[in-house]
This record gives C-alpha cells, structure tokens and sequence, in this order.
C-alpha cells in the first residue's frame, strides 16, 4: 500500500515537472521559431507560430546587416577579464575573511554584506565619474575593471566554503613552512573549485548580458557589447525583427556552452552545501 502511494506521489512529482519543463522550454521554442520566418509571417495576424519554410538564411543573414562579429569579440573579452578577475579577487577575499586574522575583521565583513543592499543605480554616476577623470569613457575598461576588486555575493560564497573545510589542513601547511598565500594557493584553493565554478557562471552570465553599464560607458559603435550591438540595430532593421530575433538566440549559445562545461561543479557546489 505503501508503495502504492509513493509510486503515485512520484508519477504526480514527475507529471508536474514535465509540465513545468513545457512552461520554461516554450519561450525558447517561440523564439526559434520567429527567427526562421518571412516578416510576413514574423508580423501576422492572427500568429503563425510554424513558418512555412524555415529561413535558415536569417541567421548568417545577421552578420551581413551589422559589426556582430566585432560585438560578439567585444562581449568575450569583457567576460573573460570579468570572470577571471571575479574568481581570483572574490576568492582571495573570502580566503582572508575567513582564514586570516585581523582587527575589525567581522565589522568589515558585514560592512560588505551591506553593500548587497545598494542598488547598482545607485553608484553608477560615481563609478562614471571617477572613469571620466582617468580617461576610460569608451572603452572596454569600465565594464571589467570593477570585477577585479571583488564583489560582494562573490565573498560571502567564497567565505563559507572556505570556512567549511577543516583547519587541519591549515596547521599541517604552516608545519611543511608554507606561508598564508601557499597556503591559500596550493591547499585551499583547489578544494573550492566547486564554488570558484559558481562564481564564474554568475559573472559570465552578469557581464555577457549587461546593458546598463555598456549602453553609459560606450559611445562608439565599433566597442559595443553584443546587447548594446543587437539593441543598436533595431533601428538599422525596421521590417526585419526577425534577425534581431536570431541575434538574440545566437547570443546564449556561449552561456549555455559554459553552463554545460561548469554544471558538474555547480551542481557539486549546492549538494556540499547540505553536507556538515
């Protein structure tokens, strides 16, 4: 009887999740679907939602219309300086907050947490004019630079799986002579890739879909992320949103790629988290 109730407690868990699945996977299918219409049929009434023929043409169409190429180069050296700078700065950080022995060191830290309730907005025109004075407007700088200096949700992460491992690998690197960074280097960090992972797929995903700080910092054409590009050209493409549609899709392909690459370790990351 028993298994009688689970049995159909799990078909009931699995019914919602297909369904749920469905609702998340239809936006994406829509979409695929409007980037391979005529804009016939891309602008009918009522909705057409299966193109008679797939116009696979508007996809290498798009980078006959604009730079997406040069957005595309601009997007990747933005987030691979982000990403790399996220993981070493946020890393280091957590290291000390958690490791390292200093005065006002648990005043610091929740000064930190504190800034985690700053909206982005708000210090915009700071950071704008503090690049503004160091001849930085306009180019890619602005937009990777803050990632070096370590945020917050990046520390906090990195402070609690640093916590989470014992002290005994500490005691024995100081007893093999190694100093706080070797420590740190050639011990911890290892052992935290998990998180480092997590980390990284958070910048990648922040910084390869920023609009705000591009569309402030960039005036020319030629330094465009690929959002700020693709926005752009809407004007450039009246009467053929379905481009921009195709765009837009080629645009997650790098996310997706890097999910698949770092999922292993993302998923590791939130079941160590339930692990005392």
């Amino acid at each position: 009887m028993k298994n009688r109730k689970f049995l159909s407690a799990k078909k009931i868990g699995y019914i919602i999740l297909t369904i749920s699945a469905l609702i998340m996977v239809m936006p994406f299918v829509t979409a695929l679907f409007n980037s391979l219409k005529t804009y016939a049929e891309f602008t009918a009434v009522p909705p057409r939602w299966i193109p008679e023929v797939f116009q696979w043409s508007n996809y290498p169409e798009v980078f006959k219309l604009g730079n997406f190429l040069d957005y595309t180069f601009n997007s990747f050296i933005v987030t691979g300086l982000s990403v790399l700078g996220a993981v070493i700065s946020c890393s280091m950080v957590g290291y000390a907050f958690a490791r390292l022995t200093f005065p006002f060191k648990n005043a610091l830290f929740v000064m930190v947490l504190g800034t985690m309730m700053i909206p982005p907005i708000v210090v915009i025109i700071p950071h704008f004019m503090i690049f503004q004075q160091m001849n930085l407007l306009d180019t890619l700088v602005p937009l990777w630079l803050l990632e070096c200096l370590a945020q917050p949700f990046g520390i906090f992460l990195m402070r609690q799986t640093f916590l989470s491992i014992p002290k005994d690998y500490e005691e024995s690197s100081k007893l093999d002579g190694c100093n706080p960074f070797q420590t740190y280097w050639r011990i911890y960090l290892p052992m935290v890739k998990p998180s480092l992972a997590t980390v990284a797929i958070f910048t990648f995903m922040t910084k390869w879909n920023e609009i705000l700080a591009p569309s402030i910092y960039l005036t020319s054409n030629e330094k465009f992320t690929l959002p700020i590009g693709i926005l752009s050209l809407g004007g450039q493409w009246f009467g053929n949103e379905q481009y921009m549609v195709a765009a837009a899709l080629m645009s997650l392909v790098p996310i997706l790629i890097v999910f698949l690459f770092a999922e292993r370790y993302f998923v590791q990351n939130f079941s160590n988290s339930g692990i005392k």
